[in-house]
């Protein structure tokens, strides 16, 4: 499944992942260098895999967030319509070509 990441300097970056991983395994097993991305290791306790999506590829994401994301959400920078937490997205063939940017801020809740 390829998938494309905006980095915060605007830099995209295309890599493959497996069906069945997270966003978070993606950025982790192909080494895309985002500081401090997944601090929790994907246990919904931060919100520094924030991402955001444009909105034809938030709408093909097959599962909507859950309440605990949706909390985690309301700590993010830069906060959108279209933000999700990449631990929490993951990938089906239909993902294919999915784009996904990086926010240039990032907040982990766990050290506040």
């Amino acid at each position: 499944v390829n998938v494309t990441f905006v980095l915060p300097d605007g830099v995209k970056l295309t890599t493959k992942g497996k069906i069945g991983d997270t966003l978070l395994d993606v950025i982790i097993n192909n080494n895309v260098p985002v500081d401090g991305f997944g601090a929790c290791e994907g246990t919904l306790a931060c919100s520094t895999c924030h991402v955001v999506l444009k909105q034809q590829d938030y709408d093909r994401i097959p599962n909507k967030p859950i309440d605990e994301e949706m909390d985690m959400l309301d700590l993010a920078y830069g906060l959108t319509d279209t933000s999700r937490l990449g631990c929490q997205i993951t990938l089906t063939k239909d993902l294919d070509g999915l784009e996904v940017k990086i926010p240039a801020g990032t907040y982990d809740v766990r050290g506040s």
